[in-house]
């Protein structure tokens, strides 16, 4: 069976002043911040609404490895890349690569357990979600 070719989904992030240490790069911290915001428009893309996400079904960081690779400084734009690399019956890892033009500034894979929205209890992933995930693993 020939799965359908996804363009990989790319979100931008502007480096804000805020954002910088006294170094004048971007704080260790706010990787994650731009990852999680970069997970948040890589659910979005896959159109399933956010009442879906809200009311049906979330995710739950569980675990985080980050490689930084180089600098990024204030008023830069970071390209993040999203893809998913593995799926489970109850979680999935994300691969983000964060560049700056062709030059890698930091990557991540973050580990997110499914679970049922209000309580927080572990749930598979349901089927709309992994079919959507499928079709966008390398």
């Amino acid at each position: 069976m020939n799965r359908p070719v996804h363009q990989a989904f790319v979100h931008r992030v502007r480096v804000r002043y805020a954002e910088i240490d006294g170094q004048g790069v971007v704080f260790n911290a706010h990787w994650m911040t731009y990852f999680d915001d970069s997970c948040t428009r890589f659910m979005e893309s896959l159109e399933l609404g956010p009442d879906f996400w809200i009311k049906q079904f979330d995710v739950m960081l569980v675990r985080a490895v980050l490689e930084w690779q180089g600098p990024a400084h204030f008023d830069e734009w970071i390209s993040v890349t999203v893809e998913p690399t593995r799926l489970g019956t109850k979680s999935f890892d994300l691969r983000y690569t964060a560049r700056i033009d062709e030059r890698s500034c930091c990557t991540a894979t973050i580990t997110y357990c499914a679970v049922k929205p209000g309580d927080n209890t572990s749930v598979e992933i349901p089927v709309v979600v992994r079919e959507q995930l499928e079709e966008r693993m390398p």
